[in-house]
């Protein structure tokens, strides 16, 4: 209520009393009560007078001057977000000044990360170089060239902790297509998948700890033909199918940067080849022997337990060996995504009973999160039951959709 409500408010209430005689001492305690509480100031108007800190500035080489939060930064570059340009890219070269009030941890290039060597803090750049001010201890100046990240203390915080919940840092990508055909030939082809990867930190700035991936696909066609000429009595139609399933998990635990430990498990369905299931259980070591901010391919080796059974009962196999694979990822401009991965296994007890998998797909970006995948396969099994050819080839062109 207004000063000037309040005031007329308290005159009718002195009018009032005046009419209706001498009030009681119950009621004048009353009234006093209820005018020192429409008195008080409201929560609503203690908070707006609740001082704001100062915007975060930048100063550029021109002399411009724009005001905001600073966001994050990478290398000699930072993000920065204002309501007059939203969030923009700031190359430190163009930057005479820059002030935030924020608390930030400075990660350097030559310094392994950790709570030790890093204490975030407010900043200040200027002629090249960039201060922080911990709360509790002196300034530290880096020149720009050692700059690798700044980023806000609440994420570093949390990209540190050792306990992250179940659901926290999953990424990943979900795909399905269809071809349908309708007419003196009836067919369905049905492609479908889904590919999720947790890395731990979820950061590119801290050191990895572990990752964990998960990968499903399946495709499943199904083209009926009928008899031309139909006899009699009539023929039923002949029916081909193809189902072609793949299902895969890994945990990866890293004991250096580029080195770590590694468990699997897959499993397999072809019809094609007349590969009803087959099971891989399997641990191993891996190297990291590329890992830019373009491109990352890994290396990796296992010993396993391996488990094949075919439609022909006879033909079915437990095998001891290995999977010895590499996976290649690179960003391509214009924000296409490339990958590659080939793996053998070989049988150790079973010279004869080897297989291969290789995979090249292509993302290109259609729409925000929607992106179109053209991925082709190729599945070599050198044992298949008799009667069906050992190569199983794919082409797929599907809708993906990235979940994160």
């Amino acid at each position: 209520m207004a000063p000037a409500e309040k005031l007329r408010y308290f005159k009718s209430m002195r009018l009032r009393a005046k009419h209706m005689g001498a009030p009681t001492r119950r009621a004048q305690a009353v009234l006093a009560t209820l005018l020192l509480a429409m008195a008080a100031p409201s929560p609503a108007l203690a908070q707006d007078k609740t001082p704001k800190p100062p915007p975060d500035v930048i100063v550029f080489t021109n002399g411009d001057q724009l005001s905001g939060v600073l966001e994050r930064g990478v290398g000699n570059s930072v993000i920065f977000k204002s309501d007059m340009a939203g969030e923009i890219t700031v190359s430190l070269d163009k930057v005479k000044e820059l002030r935030s009030t924020g608390s930030f941890a400075v990660l350097r290039k030559d310094v392994p990360v950790s709570r030790k060597t890093v204490t975030p803090g407010t900043i200040l750049y200027g002629d090249g170089k960039l201060t922080v001010a911990a709360p509790l201890g002196g300034a530290e100046t880096l020149p720009e060239a050692q700059i690798a990240y700044i980023i806000d203390q609440p994420t570093y915080d949390k990209e540190l902790e050792r306990k992250p919940g179940p659901l926290y840092g999953w990424n990943g990508a979900v795909n399905g297509g269809t071809t349908i055909v309708r007419s003196t030939d009836n067919g369905s082809t049905f492609t479908a998948g889904i590919a999720l990867v947790r890395a731990i930190p979820a950061v590119p700035y801290l050191p990895a700890r572990n990752r964990t991936s998960v990968d499903l696909q399946e495709t499943y066609g199904k083209l009926t033909s009928p008899v031309i000429p139909q006899t009699a009595p009539p023929t039923p139609p002949s029916v081909a199918l193809t189902s072609i399933f793949h299902t895969d998990a890994e945990r990866d635990e890293y004991f250096s940067p580029r080195f770590f430990a590694l468990a699997q498990t897959s499993f397999d369905h072809n019809y094609s080849q007349g590969l009803n299931l087959q099971q891989v259980y399997g641990g191993g070591i891996g190297w990291t022997a590329i890992k830019t901010a373009k491109q990352q391919l890994d290396v990796k080796t296992t010993v396993q337990y391996e488990k094949q059974a075919f439609q022909t009962a006879s033909s079915n196999l437990d095998l001891i060996g290995s999977t010895l694979s590499e996976a290649y990822h690179r960003n391509l401009p214009r924000k296409l995504v490339f990958t590659e991965s080939l793996s053998a296994l070989p049988a150790w007890n079973n010279s004869n009973a080897y297989s291969a998998n290789a995979l090249v797909g292509l993302v290109m970006p259609v729409f925000k999160r929607l992106s179109l995948a053209i991925t082709s396969t190729d599945n070599f099994l050198n044992d298949p039951s008799v009667g069906y050819k050992k190569n199983s080839f794919q082409f797929v062109t599907a809708a993906s959709y990235t979940l994160k």
